[in-house]
Formats: C-alpha cells, sequence, structure tokens
C-alpha cells in the first residue's frame, strides 16, 4: 500500500530525490516505512512533521546505492506503547560489529534491535549465559511479557548485551562481556556478584545469528557462549522475567514439547544443534569445548 501522505518539500531539505511511504500491519499497530534515493547521509536524526510522526531510525541501504541510508518511519506515539523500564532501556548504546566481531562503532538498543525495511537487523555483540546448579540442572527464565523482543519466551539462564564502554569492551578472553554477564545476571536475577565473580565463567565460543520477534523488532548478534557451575540464590527482577526454574536435559525436551511454551529462536539454534546436550554432558570437563577463534553461523 502506497501512501502520498507527505509532500517532496518536507524531504526535499535532506536532499531526496523521491520517496515512497509504505505501511504493513502489525501486532502493535501499523509501521511506516519510507524509501528513497538520497544525496546525502542521513543518519540517527529526526525528521518530525506535524500529523505524520517521521523519525529515523537507522540505515537501511537503498536499492539504487546500498551505501546510502534510508529512512524508516515510525507512528508518532510508538514508543508510548513500550513499557516505560524497557523502554529507557532501549537508550543503551551497544557495540556494533562485523562478521568477524570486529568492532565497528555503536548505535542505540532501540536502532539495534528495529527491523530494517529489506529485513536487514544491525549486528551487534550479545551473551547466552547457561548456568548450571551443582545437580547439572540448568537454570531457565521466562522472559517478560513487557520485554520488547521475543517477550514470554522461555530461554537460558541469561542473554543480553555488553554495552559501548570500557570495561565491557576489554577484548581479552571475552573480559568485557563477562563483565557485562555478570552485570545483567544481577539486573535480571538478582544475583550478586560476590557469588558469581568472573572467574566462574568459562567462555565457550560465539554463534552468529539473526532472528525476527515481529514485523517491527528483531536480534542479529555475535551471542558469546558462557557456562557456569555453581549455586546460587536468585532473586528475579519482574520487569524482566515471568517465571524460572530448573530443569534436566529431559525435562527441557519435556518442555519443548509443549503447545503453549515457545523458545528464544537463539536458545533453539544452540539446543537443535546439538551443542547444548554435549555441553551439558561435559560440565566438568569443558576444556576440550572452549574455541575462541571460531564463529559459528546458525
Amino acid at each position: 500500500m502506497v501512501f502520498s501522505i507527505a509532500s517532496k518539500k518536507l524531504f526535499s531539505q535532506f536532499g531526496i530525490s523521491y520517496f515512497r511511504i509504505s505501511a504493513a500491519p502489525t501486532g502493535s499497530g501499523q509501521i511506516l516505512a519510507a524509501s528513497g534515493c538520497y544525496y546525502n547521509q542521513i543518519y540517527r536524526s529526526q525528521i518530525r512533521h506535524k500529523g505524520l510522526g517521521i523519525v529515523t531510525t537507522g540505515s537501511i541501504h537503498s536499492r539504487s546505492n546500498p551505501k546510502m541510508p534510508v529512512i524508516t518511519v515510525l507512528p508518532e506515539n510508538f514508543e508510548e506503547t513500550i513499557d516505560p523500564i524497557q523502554r529507557e532501556l532501549l537508550a543503551e548504546e551497544c557495540i556494533l560489529v562485523d562478521s568477524n566481531d570486529n568492532i565497528l562503532g555503536h548505535e542505540s538498543k532501540k536502532n539495534c534491535h528495529l527491523v530494517q525495511e529489506n529485513g536487514d537487523i544491525l549486528l551487534h555483540r550479545a551473551f547466552s549465559v547457561f548456568l548450571f546448579n551443582t545437580k547439572g540442572e540448568l537454570l531457565l527464565q521466562k522472559r517478560s511479557k513487557v520485554k520488547v523482543t521475543f517477550p514470554s519466551m522461555y530461554t537460558n539462564t541469561c542473554c543480553s548485551h555488553p554495552l559501548f564502554r570500557n570495561d565491557e569492551m576489554i577484548e581479552n578472553e571475552g573480559f568485557g562481556v563477562k563483565v557485562a554477564a555478570q552485570r545483567r545476571l544481577y539486573e535480571e536475577l538478582g544475583i550478586p556478584k560476590e557469588d558469581i565473580p568472573l572467574e566462574v565463567f568459562q567462555y565457550l565460543t560465539r554463534i552468529h545469528y539473526k532472528a525476527s520477534s515481529n514485523s517491527i523488532w528483531g536480534e542479529h548478534e555475535i551471542d558469546y557462549i558462557f557456562v557456569i557451575k555453581r549455586d546460587v540464590m536468585i532473586h528475579p527482577n519482574p520487569n524482566e522475567i515471568d517465571d524460572v526454574r530448573y530443569v534436566s536435559l529431559d525435562e527441557l525436551k519435556d518442555l519443548k514439547n509443549q503447545k503453549d511454551v515457545k523458545l528464544t529462536p537463539w536458545f533453539n539454534l544452540i539446543l537443535e544443534s546439538g551443542k547444548l546436550q554435549l555441553w551439558w554432558k561435559n560440565l566438568n570437563n569443558l576444556k576440550p569445548f572452549e574455541d575462541h577463534e571460531t564463529i559459528h553461523k546458525m
């Protein structure tokens, strides 16, 4: 569907030679997307017009020149539908990387998770923690229903992002990402840093995956995999987590087969690949599974 709701005069100051406004229904209203040919670089600037609510949200390549950014257009009240705490977190700066995990820069969490018009999502650095108790059970969480991406889905113990700040960008053996994981385990599950010192985080490997949550939001990550084997006290943050449970491998398989249960795509990919089962069966000797050179594309 094409809308003639804006004039070329509105966009001419930004060097746009032509444009098209299109809309696709989504679960939370409508997302508007604009595409066109650009003669200048427009990035992270905001373009607002009375009644249109046009906001640039990221770089989308145009068909005529992949290096030129194109606007994604969202309804003016778009962010008002998001939980206020989760909305505040969208301002955090994530680490942009290339496919070899080299740091390229940074971008807001919001822009890193918006699905662009061509289906692209900015590639950024992330982590997944698998925390097992001394009985060999994995701690799962069910993501809160107010989460922006993949709400109400079961996933591994903790999944989030290192931020673009000095202590979380230290590259040595994933040290900075461990710092971020330790921070988020406290913020999501209330586990104090003293209970999970950095030396108990065993860095296994990295995966590269991409998945859409809906037509607006998605993930595109190079994900650092950490395993912890430790008994901890947990105090889940209800804004982040709706449920927690420890499961055996067989119980996880049963949970996965329940019709009303959905797993997050990264968790499901790791499970389907057989890697999780292999790690699980070798919790007391994971050293042979450490591979810090390979990024496994899933």
